[in-house]
């Protein structure tokens, strides 16, 4: 059974557990209300819930899609929501999807494929029934905060890991295995900013726009929830700024590395120039050459290149070629 929680609520106060095929035990009081939790729904199922809470087929369908992204449609008195919930696996932002049906005295939650189930949210709201007793608004609101608050831990652990890369590499080039970490973890972020930004749009439309189910009291409550979206999505833009410059760093450093072993090699190259000249020349064969009969003729042509070579050798590390 995917149903995983189902019960009526009363001025802030659980009541009992429902069956999502009874009757609608609500009477029109928006204190009164049903909230129905269900993961990985059969289609029959949703059927049961369409029949018996008017659910929009349209609605229906787009719950039945996992890959939807962030959205907000209106049908009637009722609302449908789309949010996407998002875990950090290794080198992979894993994503799920919530769909859920808003209506004047029930809200329905279709999770799929999130392993952060709701009854831990459930709990924290039935402890306090003074916030609870707002109705159907503020349990919308409670859920999508809390899917919201999820994006936080993820994009915290990006950071930490591409502060740490950029950290290396001051130190020494980027290996093979740390460039392809940063162009997976650019690529993970490119997505990412492709669901914030829906989800930004959702709580602002809550916020801004009069729609069904959606009381003047509980606006401010989706705009501090409007207010973690932008949060999020800023530090993801930077994080996004921080990957480009660590790429860029990186290419420049290597750069100066590479240069500076081609200025070292060059240096090397002209002194090691005198001696190779200097022994081509006595290499010749010919009878008349400076100091060839002198008895010390070979130390002082030694004496001559080791100190070239040494004037040479001073010069260059005086300008850091070596």
């Amino acid at each position: 059974m995917s149903v995983i929680a189902a019960y009526l609520y009363h001025d802030g106060q659980r009541i009992r557990p429902i069956e999502i095929d009874e009757p609608t035990p609500c009477h029109g009081d928006k204190k009164e209300f049903v909230w129905i939790g269900l993961h990985e729904p059969t289609n029959a199922e949703l059927e049961t819930l369409q029949e018996k809470f008017g659910l929009h087929p349209l609605a229906v369908e787009d719950a039945q899609n996992k890959h939807q992204l962030p959205k907000i449609d209106v049908y009637g008195d009722q609302l449908f929501v789309v949010a996407r919930t998002a875990h950090l696996n290794d080198d992979h932002i894993d994503y799920g999807e919530t769909a859920i049906f808003v209506g004047p005295n029930h809200i329905i939650t279709v999770r799929h494929g999130s392993a952060r189930a709701h009854s831990g949210l459930r709990a924290h709201l039935e402890a306090a029934p003074g916030l609870l007793r707002h109705g159907v608004d503020y349990v919308l609101h409670a859920i999508l905060d809390f899917i919201v608050d999820g994006y936080l831990p993820i994009v915290e652990t990006i950071e930490e890991e591409v502060l740490e890369i950029e950290t290396q590499t001051m130190d020494a080039s980027l290996s093979y295995d740390d460039t392809k970490r940063l162009f997976t973890l650019r690529r993970e972020v490119i997505r990412f900013q492709r669901v914030i930004g829906p989800m930004g749009e959702v709580t602002s439309k809550l916020f801004n726009l009069d729609v069904p189910c959606i009381d003047v009291e509980t606006k401010p409550y989706f705009k501090d929830v409007l207010d973690h979206v932008r949060r999020v999505e800023n530090m993801v833009g930077g994080l996004r700024d921080v990957l480009t410059s660590v790429f860029e760093v990186s290419t420049l450093l290597e750069q100066q590395r590479q240069g500076a072993i081609t200025r070292q090699l060059a240096a090397w190259a002209a002194i090691l120039a005198v001696p190779t000249a200097i022994a081509g020349i006595y290499g010749m064969n010919f009878e008349y050459m400076p100091e060839l009969k002198t008895r010390y003729g070979y130390f002082v042509i030694i004496g001559v290149i080791l100190t070239l070579c040494s004037a040479l050798y001073i010069r260059f590390r005086r300008v850091k070629w070596l």
